[in-house]
């Protein structure tokens, strides 16, 4: 399967594009940052083919160059796993917010994976292709977090997304699904908890601890292997009927139940 994943170069993209690698699928990965893109590259390099294309996920030419170049490193696309860092104001709480930071949260959360939709449903609908695409979004869409409203807010359109592509392209071979994930160890968690232990005057593994570690009952954060292997089976045919199905991965964290 020739994939590609945004966001990739550290934290959650970088290791669902390791998992992916290592069940055998192509996969582009993406990020603005050059240096830090070729770093993980060859990082990643030892477990498959992978290419490394930047791209500003807030700039529209970058979103086309992205999927074009993409589908050109691979010969096609077949899949995209949606993934996006944080806006730059968080952790922030409501009151602290500007209107370029919910500008700027839109333009991620929202329009960059709704645009990159398009350009991968026009392309595959053209073709007469099959797509999948997995948004991997957070728990906090369901049991909000203060400091990342932003963030909560924004993303919770792609369940709505996922839902939409589909009930329309469904019967054509293109679904798609929102992952709602709980606590992954990664440096982005660990820089927005940090910023967040200084403001309140604590050490960091006070923190750590109870906004992360105490929330599940398994105390811990989820592992890469169980990520990576539940992307993998949304991306394979054997998930087919589950289209549009927004799935939790989340040790139970969140308090809420959906009937």
């Amino acid at each position: 399967m020739r994939v590609l994943v945004t966001a990739s170069s550290r934290g959650i993209g970088f290791n669902v594009a390791r998992e992916l690698l290592k069940r055998n699928a192509r996969v582009v990965i993406s990020s603005r940052n050059p240096e830090r893109l070729q770093k993980a590259k060859k990082e990643l390099a030892e477990f498959g083919e992978v290419h490394a294309v930047r791209a500003n996920l807030y700039d529209q030419g970058d979103l086309e160059n992205l999927v074009k170049t993409s589908w050109e490193l691979l010969c096609g696309v077949d899949a995209l796993v949606w993934n996006a860092g944080n806006v730059r104001c968080e952790p922030c709480l409501l009151h602290e917010a500007e209107y370029i930071d919910w500008l700027e949260a839109a333009a991620l959360h929202s329009v960059a994976p709704g645009y990159l939709t398009t350009l991968l449903l026009q392309t595959w609908l053209e073709k007469g292709m099959k797509g999948t695409l997995v948004y991997l979004n957070s728990v906090s869409v369901k049991e909000p977090m203060p400091p990342l409203v932003l963030a909560d807010v924004t993303r919770a359109g792609l369940i709505q997304l996922a839902k939409s592509v589909s009930r329309t392209y469904g019967k054509k071979g293109i679904r798609a699904y929102s992952v709602l994930l709980g606590s992954f160890d990664t440096p982005g968690a660990r820089e927005n908890l940090r910023q967040l232990s200084e403001e309140r005057g604590e050490p960091f593994e006070e923190t750590w601890e109870r906004e992360v570690l105490s929330r599940t009952p398994l105390h811990r954060t989820g592992r890469w292997e169980e990520l990576g292997s539940l992307v993998a089976f949304l991306l394979s045919e054997e998930a087919e009927y589950m289209l549009g199905s927004t799935v939790v991965i989340d040790g139970a964290m969140t308090r809420a139940v959906d009937i």
